[in-house]
């Protein structure tokens, strides 16, 4: 069965939103991660916010190993409304994003990626739709901005990946368990 893999940039004390603002170094040993990350998925699944930001980036970057990727892998939007903006690959998904992980769970293929897109990652988590985290812990602290983890409701995970980088992020890997 394929996996939900999270991949997500935080600061130090938790902070996801705007990572331009505190990762500061993107190391080589970052890249790498990402390039391994991003080379078993393939399709993302994105929140209508983070498409709309991206849409407008990424399709004239050239930042590797990520501009390749998420320019030509299939992305899905889950969203209430329609984005602004076009980009290839997409497709607008307004339903529960737990039909949407079901249809493609169903399907053969890589894993599927949730790639920013912070309020579309914590329902996920809270529904148990992860199956694993892959967090890059920048030495930063962002002091305010939407965090990744704002909910109280306990879980258990397990270390599956601790690597530091030469810049002295932490790359961190995590198995989801379920709340028993």
């Amino acid at each position: 069965m394929r996996k939900v893999v999270l991949y997500s940039l935080l600061s130090l004390d938790g902070v996801a939103e705007s990572p331009d603002d505190f990762v500061h170094v993107f190391d080589d040993a970052m890249r790498d991660h990402l390039a391994r990350v991003v080379a078993s998925q393939d399709c993302v699944l994105l929140g209508r916010r983070t498409y709309e930001e991206w849409a407008g980036y990424w399709p004239t970057s050239t930042e590797a190993p990520f501009a390749a990727f998420i320019n030509d892998v299939a992305k899905y939007v889950v969203c209430s409304r329609p984005p602004a903006s076009e980009w290839q690959q997409s497709t607008v998904v307004d339903g529960p994003v737990s039909d949407l992980v079901d249809e493609l769970r169903s399907q053969p293929g890589g894993d599927i990626g949730v790639h920013g897109s912070i309020e579309l990652a914590r329902s996920m988590i809270e529904a148990e739709l992860i199956d694993e985290l892959r967090l890059v812990v920048t030495p930063a602290l962002a002091g305010s901005g939407r965090r990744l983890f704002d909910s109280d409701s306990g879980r258990h995970l397990e270390l599956i990946e601790a690597e530091p980088t030469p810049s002295g992020a932490l790359l961190l890997g995590y198995r989801m368990r379920s709340h028993d």
